[in-house]
């Protein structure tokens, strides 16, 4: 009589362990690239958000003091603007008030940004009174070696005494 023995295979061969160890790592390390690409993302998306809300902060600013006219262009000044101490320690004039808001402008873009430039530049209105005068506000920065910029230009006609 002839037996024939049935061998049962039990557990996983070396090779089926080290296939399943390659499929893992791979998924793994494709959720790691996810990870880091989504931190970039959001950081960027923060940065350009802080961007929008600084020169929006800037817009208001030129709103509120429609009389300071070419003191809120910062070519206006040799260096950068001083801060001027207005509302807390003095009431300035229109222009005092300017050159604080610019610095305390500067002052918050330098601080919320990566490698920033700020500027405002006023260009008068042309072809008489009753025409509005126009603002560009520009934030630059780099960011991981690529360079962004928001620009918003704001028209104001101008407040007469």
């Amino acid at each position: 009589m002839i037996h024939s023995r049935i061998h049962r295979q039990r557990g996983f061969t070396m090779v089926e362990s080290l296939v399943a160890l390659v499929v893992l790592s791979v998924g793994l390390l494709g959720i790691a690239s996810l990870y880091v690409t989504s931190l970039r993302t959001g950081r960027t998306a923060m940065i350009r958000t802080q961007a929008v809300t600084l020169v929006g902060d800037m817009a208001d600013r030129i709103r509120a003091n429609g009389r300071a006219g070419d003191a809120y262009d910062t070519t206006a000044y040799g260096g950068a603007p001083e801060a001027q101490g207005c509302v807390v320690d003095a009431n300035c004039t229109a222009e005092a008030l300017a050159e604080d808001d610019l610095a305390s402008w500067i002052e918050a873009v330098n601080a919320a940004l990566p490698a920033p430039v700020a500027t405002v530049t006023f260009t008068p209105a042309a072809g008489g009174v009753g025409r509005p005068d126009q603002y560009t506000i520009d934030v630059a920065w780099n960011e991981a070696g690529e360079a962004f910029n928001y620009t918003s230009n704001i028209m104001l006609i101008p407040v007469t005494p």
